[in-house]
């Protein structure tokens, strides 16, 4: 089991950065492929950015592509998500993830989920 536990989400203003962290407890956490998905209210939970466990190869979705960055600090169990140039349309509940196989950019894929953390981004 992994337990994943998000924070640093609030209210901000577009243009504003903000960054997310995912603190990870269980089994070994810098074995796995991580990422961050978002869900807007009545919308499906999307992809946003991913990582592998090894070599740190990362993926985004266009939408946020040269505004967000995932990293990973396995000495320390942690994910982040640094979000720079934030826009009304990233608001959302932010969550962390964490998969053993799989396609990065598959929910399906990921065996283990935080509980969320909101951003809402004012305009």
């Amino acid at each position: 089991q992994v337990q994943l536990v998000e924070s640093g989400g609030g209210l901000v203003q577009a243009g504003d950065s903000l960054r997310l962290s995912c603190a990870a407890s269980g089994r070994t956490f810098s074995t796995y492929a991580a990422g961050w998905f978002r869900q807007a209210p009545g919308k499906e939970r999307e992809f946003v950015a991913g990582i592998t466990w090894n070599d740190g190869n990362t993926y985004y979705a266009d939408s946020v592509k040269g505004r967000f960055t995932i990293s990973r600090d396995n000495a320390k169990n942690t994910m982040y998500l640094q979000m720079n140039s934030l826009k009304p349309e990233d608001t959302a509940v932010y969550y962390c993830a964490a998969r053993s196989g799989g396609s990065y950019w598959n929910r399906v894929s990921y065996d283990y989920w935080g509980q969320g953390t909101q951003l809402t981004v004012s305009s």
